[in-house]
């Protein structure tokens, strides 16, 4: 039987096969929400990315990229969108439409990536590196937001309170 690649190969391959200049940091303790990748990486809440999923009235996955600090305001959200309803996306949902379980999920290299779209809130743009999910809750993603931009074909958009 074939191996099959975990979500941290999965996603090294990706910044391999797309020239990325990125850095997976893998940590003893969890690190799936801001405040554990803040003490584990010594780094402040603003250069900590979440990378959270919502889908629109017609199913249509939405990657939304905002600062540790920030929460996504859904009612801008829905505005840049042009849409009347919004909603986050179930744990399961998140598994399947990026190939990561939600609070590992990185900013790139997801498996249905066509299908979703992708919008990086202004504030995480004024920092060179930040880190988000690295594929897995003992993980986390060293990247430049332009790299992430550039990958994703990401909007740059005011989508926190």
């Amino acid at each position: 039987m074939p191996k099959v690649a975990s979500p941290i190969e999965n996603l090294e391959n990706y910044l391999r096969q797309n020239g990325v200049e990125a850095k997976i940091i893998r940590f003893e303790r969890p690190t799936s929400t801001v405040e554990e990748a803040e003490k584990a990486l010594g780094v402040s809440k603003e250069q900590i990315i979440k990378t959270i999923l919502f889908t629109d009235e017609k199913g249509i996955p939405i990657a939304t990229i905002v600062t540790g600090d920030q929460r996504v305001n859904e009612q801008k959200l829905a505005g840049v969108l042009r849409t009347n309803r919004i909603k986050i996306a179930r744990p399961s949902a998140v598994r399947s439409i990026t190939g990561f379980d939600a609070g590992g999920v990185p900013p790139v290299g997801h498996t249905q990536k066509n299908r979703i779209t992708y919008l990086i809130d202004r504030k995480v743009m004024i920092f060179d590196k930040v880190y988000g999910g690295g594929g897995t809750n003992f993980t986390m993603l060293e990247i430049s937001p332009k790299d992430i931009k550039r990958l994703m074909n990401a909007q740059i958009v005011d989508i926190t309170e």
